[in-house]
């Protein structure tokens, strides 16, 4: 834990009183490590705490700005200063988002959240960046079948596989199963080049990619191979129960009731069941339900199933993806009516010569 030790207070003109505080950054943390490559995390908190002069003398850190802020940064500085202890590099993003959980309405501490490892592999560790992140994290811990809901962006899927990697790597299952529906989005699947495989296997390249950022890259053909890991369409699952196995179903949103209903039948014993998609990028044809939608409705008093919500603040890609969601979801409230449907448009109710 860091020292604190405060400073008499000083009156800028024109505006409230000051108050420095001065901060011992423990022994056992290296500054370096702290402050980042370059003093990139000084820069960032900097950054973060615009009327907060921060300044740094040997392992001693000086804050001078109003009250409010002044023991935020006192809080940052803390909750950093676990996170480097522990050996983990800090770099200018965990910055933001330990100040994002800092000033939210929850009890989890950054160093909790920023400090739970799922998996390494070839010196790269996987790890949830936010508080509703973790809360995924754990519900997949927790729960039979969990369904993360939220935008893209938010780690639904990278994070399932993550777990089912490490739940494969504990033994505690004996196969990972990765599907997604084979649905076309604006493009026309016949019209890809090859055979069935070759048309098909473009749908599940997000997967293959998360599963060569997870495994040694030489092991994944011989665990597909054997059985262990089996990368297939939807449609593949039908008839089947799956015992021991971690069960991904990804970009869900593209499923119909009626598919969703026939993938979470397959649930054997002893296996888990993780369900991603976004309610918002829909692709079926039109009139057809999302079965992520309808499941929302049917599932939510069963027992052992478990619904995460993830939002924009859990975007980890650039920070310009967050505020494009926010961007679209803003015009999307204003596109819908007093019964809150969308409105559409007349080309749309206007049925066509084929459709009356």
């Amino acid at each position: 834990m860091s020292e604190s030790t405060p400073q008499p207070a000083m009156s800028p003109p024109g505006g409230a009183a000051d108050v420095t505080h001065q901060v011992t950054i423990p022994d056992d943390v290296p500054m370096v490590a702290l402050l980042g490559r370059r003093d990139e995390v000084l820069r960032a908190i900097e950054k973060g705490f615009d009327h907060v002069d921060v300044h740094v003398r040997g392992n001693v850190v000086t804050l001078t700005g109003p009250p409010g802020d002044v023991a935020l940064a006192e809080r940052l500085l803390d909750e950093l200063s676990q996170v480097a202890a522990s050996g983990q590099p800090l770099e200018a993003d965990a910055v933001e988002r330990a100040i994002t959980i800092l000033t939210a309405a929850t009890t989890d501490r950054p160093a909790q959240v920023l400090t739970m490892n799922i998996l390494s592999n070839r010196g790269r560790t996987i790890r949830p960046k936010t508080v509703g992140q973790k809360d995924y994290v754990e519900a997949i811990d927790r729960h039979t079948v969990v369904f993360g809901i939220g935008p893209a962006g938010t780690g639904k899927t990278y994070l399932a596989m993550a777990k089912a990697v490490q739940a494969l790597q504990a033994k505690q299952v004996s196969r990972i199963v990765l599907t997604r529906p084979a649905v076309e989005a604006g493009e026309s699947l016949g019209f890809l080049p090859g055979t069935l495989n070759d048309k098909i296997d473009p749908y599940l390249r997000p997967l293959y990619d998360a599963l060569h950022d997870m495994l040694d890259p030489d092991s994944i053909p011989r665990l597909m191979a054997a059985g262990t890991i089996e990368v297939a369409p939807l449609a593949y699952m039908r008839g089947r129960t799956l015992n021991n196995a971690f069960i991904i179903l990804d970009e869900a949103q593209n499923t119909s009731p009626e598919q969703m209903k026939m993938f979470l039948t397959r649930l054997g014993f002893e296996s888990k069941v993780v369900v991603t998609g976004d309610v918002t990028q829909v692709d079926l044809p039109g009139g057809t339900q999302s079965g992520l939608r309808v499941v929302q409705e049917i599932l939510t008093e069963i027992e052992d199933v478990k619904f995460c919500r993830l939002t924009s603040a859990d975007v980890v890609r650039h920070r310009l993806v967050a505020d494009i969601i926010d961007a679209y979801d803003r015009w999307d409230t204003t596109q819908r009516g007093a019964d809150g449907r969308p409105h559409r448009s007349r080309r749309e109710e206007r049925p066509g010569r084929n459709q009356r």
